[in-house]
Order: structure tokens, then C-alpha cells, then sequence
């Protein structure tokens, strides 16, 4: 009885000091990353502006858009900001066609139309005055904000100046 009570205790503690050794082995994790691009620097690029309806949200709709623009063989840069529903896209003109921009677009999903699609020598930075005049450009702007303001716009609210308390 009493070799079994040893050979017991024997496989016990033997048990314990291989079960509970403290090493820790490393963990492998693959993470994805970008591919740079490759321009060609013979290509002639062009730039184009389009303004896209349906979007509702800034992360997911207009970020989701960029990336499928940017991912584009022949795409340069894009930036879409969901403010002012606007696209700005260069691109390589042998390789992408503003067609194939709307459809790309559409392809993110079926609420997202294209119009207003235009060549551009500089992307636009201006913002024009809304018709309702709290909604203006440069409604509720410090002074330098209402710089960055069209120089066109007459209406009153952009001509005020902000009182600073």
C-alpha cells in the first residue's frame, strides 16, 4: 500500500512541474499592409471633382468610397468629404476613365449616385454661400475662418464681423 501511496505522489508532483511551466511562446500575428503604388511617370493625369448623394455618414460611406477610389489601378490620390458630398480624384488618363469613376462609386453601394462630374486643373477649396443664410459658408466663422470663405459671396451674414466676448 505504501508503494502505491509513493508512486501516486511520485506522478502527482511530476504532473505539477511539467504542467506548470511558465513559458511563454511567442504568437505569429501576419498583418496586412499597403502596397505602395507604383506611378508611372510618363502618364498624364488629370483631376476631377463629382459630387456624390446618398451618403450618411463620414466613416462609413465617404471613408468606404475613398478606399474603393484609391484601390483603383491608375488612381493617383483621392480625398471624398461627406461635408460637402464631394469627390476629388487624380488619376491616370489611360487607365481610368470618369465613367469607370461613377461606376466604381455605384458599386460601393446602389444609394450612392454620381453627378456634377467635371475635369479640373486644382481641386476646389472654396465653399459658396447656401440660399438660406444661416446655413452660409461663412455663418458663425472667426475672421480667418470667413478668409477661406468664396470671395464672391455678398450676402450679410459673411460680411459680419464676430464679436468676441
Amino acid at each position: 500500500m505504501k508503494t502505491i501511496k509513493h508512486i501516486l505522489n511520485l506522478i502527482l508532483i511530476t504532473t505539477f512541474i511539467f504542467s506548470c511551466k511558465n513559458e511563454v511562446k511567442p504568437e505569429v500575428k501576419t498583418v496586412e499592409t499597403e502596397t505602395v503604388k507604383e506611378l508611372d511617370p510618363n502618364a498624364t493625369y488629370a483631376k476631377a471633382e463629382f459630387t456624390i448623394d446618398g451618403m450618411t455618414c463620414a466613416i462609413g460611406c465617404a471613408a468606404t468610397i475613398e478606399k474603393k477610389i484609391a484601390k483603383m489601378e491608375g488612381v493617383k490620390s483621392s480625398k471624398v468629404d461627406f461635408d460637402k458630398k464631394l469627390a476629388m480624384v487624380e488619376y491616370d488618363e489611360a487607365k481610368v476613365t470618369p465613367t469607370l469613376l461613377t461606376e466604381t462609386v455605384s458599386s460601393v453601394a446602389d444609394i450612392y449616385k454620381v453627378s456634377n462630374m467635371k475635369k479640373v486643373d486644382a481641386f476646389s477649396t472654396k465653399q459658396a454661400c447656401d440660399a438660406d443664410c444661416s446655413k452660409a459658408c461663412c455663418a458663425n466663422k472667426t475672421r480667418a475662418e470667413k478668409k477661406a470663405c468664396a470671395v464672391d459671396c455678398k450676402k450679410a451674414c459673411c460680411a459680419k464681423e464676430e464679436v468676441k466676448a
